[in-house]
């Protein structure tokens, strides 16, 4: 049977709805071997990430701006310059601008 998008975590396995969990365990281990307390958070005196940060969906906005806070500083760490978005910036133009820089690379 071939599996679509639509289907729900329960169309998948028992251990589809954890999934997301993991992948998100994976990515603060990823971040802190970059350091990004130090050199992304501190500067900007942000509170470092709980393990289910972007796993479950708490406060829209302040994710959604420490997402852009860290893209900018991954591009930058890339060795490109990209200025940090600031919390009430344009939420489209943000993404625009992060994916376009990705489009680069």
């Amino acid at each position: 049977r071939e599996r679509t998008a639509e289907e729900g975590p329960s169309e998948r396995g028992p251990g589809a709805a954890f999934h997301m969990f993991v992948l998100m365990e994976d990515l603060l281990d990823k971040l802190k071997l970059l350091s990004y307390e130090e050199e992304a958070l501190r500067p900007h005196n942000m509170r470092p990430l709980c393990r289910h940060y972007f796993a479950l969906p708490t406060n829209p906005g302040e994710q959604f701006f420490m997402f852009c806070t860290l893209a900018a500083w991954l591009i930058t760490k890339a060795g490109r310059p990209f200025e940090q978005p600031q919390e009430y910036d344009d939420p489209n133009a943000v993404i625009s601008n992060v994916l376009s820089e990705l489009r680069s690379f």
